[in-house]
């Protein structure tokens, strides 16, 4: 197989940018990234951490997942409109209570986190059919597989997300187009650390006050400690992209953390919902002491295999 040209959004920081940078700097030079972004005015990170790929291997263009006009624009621009593999990464958080979400809010939030992803699908799809061959890599999240407390409209797209690619996935196996789901865990990024830092000035007035105790005094403690055990690098998750970008056979779904499997594992133990259900609520209400030990456990392993 020649050089494949790989068009990566959401490049400006964190995962983007981490696979963007990974996938331009080959050792085997197997890439062209058009590495891509909403706004331009934020590329100096990535230039700097392309180095010397920077219009070699890695070319910036601007993109955004919330316009039909600025994608076409973008695919027009490359040669014969060609892209072998698609990174679909752009995406925003959110979390907190409901009731205090607006309902434009959580739209704006799936116009990116799925609506993103349906228009660069639709975009791109007619020309691997053609060529008979393409690669379409999602940015999932484990959130995609298990819904989790204060989450609920994150969670939501990200099972949007999983299900429009299990459903394409039969359809574009036709015209042996490959589909991926990358799930990652908790990611020590920027995002997150935005998402985290606006949670704690977040206004709760629209909740109660049982719910917006729970909110500062359970969940954001408990995702702290998540974090600080469990969370990956931006480049542990790009170093896991680009393995299944070079897979002969790429799976259909890759969590990229296998320290949080036996989380996600608890949903396929049991099909009425109750084990994960009932473990979720008593290691985060119940079991203070066996959550803190069992992440200790978790953060030994982690030391042991370099975070692998």
């Amino acid at each position: 197989m020649g050089t494949r040209r790989v068009l990566v959004t959401g490049c400006s920081s964190g995962i983007g940018l981490a696979v963007a940078a990974r996938l331009a700097k080959d050792e085997l030079r197997r890439f062209k990234v058009v590495a891509t972004m909403r706004d331009l005015r934020k590329r100096r990170p990535l230039e700097k951490a392309a180095g010397d790929s920077l219009n070699k291997t890695l070319e910036i263009k601007q993109l955004d997942a919330c316009c039909e006009a600025s994608i076409r624009e973008c695919v027009n621009s490359l040669p014969d409109r060609r892209v072998d593999v698609l990174v679909n990464n752009a995406g925003v958080g959110m979390i907190g209570p409901l009731e205090c979400q607006s309902i434009d809010a959580m739209k704006n939030l799936f116009d990116t986190n799925f609506f993103g992803l349906a228009r660069l699908v639709k975009e791109l799809l007619p020309d691997m059919k053609r060529r008979q061959s393409g690669h379409i890599v999602v940015m999932s999240s484990v959130m995609g597989i298990q819904g989790l407390l204060f989450n609920d409209v994150y969670s939501a797209s990200k099972f949007a997300v999983e299900g429009f690619c299990e459903s394409l996935a039969v359809q574009a196996m036709k015209f042996n187009i490959k589909t991926t789901l990358v799930e990652p865990g908790p990611v020590v990024t920027e995002f997150e650390r935005k998402v985290y830092e606006d949670a704690e000035k977040m206004d709760l007035s629209g909740t109660d006050e049982d719910t917006a105790k729970i909110f500062r005094e359970v969940y954001l403690p408990y995702s702290k400690k998540i974090f600080s055990s469990l969370g990956q690098t931006p480049e542990e998750v790009a170093e896991q992209t680009v393995k299944v970008i070079t897979a002969k056979e790429p799976p259909l779904r890759h969590q990229t953390n296998r320290l949080y499997m036996p989380m996600t594992a608890l949903k396929h133990a049991d099909p009425t919902g109750r084990l994960p259900l009932d473990t979720f609520y008593k290691m985060i209400f119940k079991h203070d002491s066996v959550f803190n030990a069992t992440l200790g456990v978790l953060r030994m392993l982690q030391r042991s295999t370099g975070k692998k």
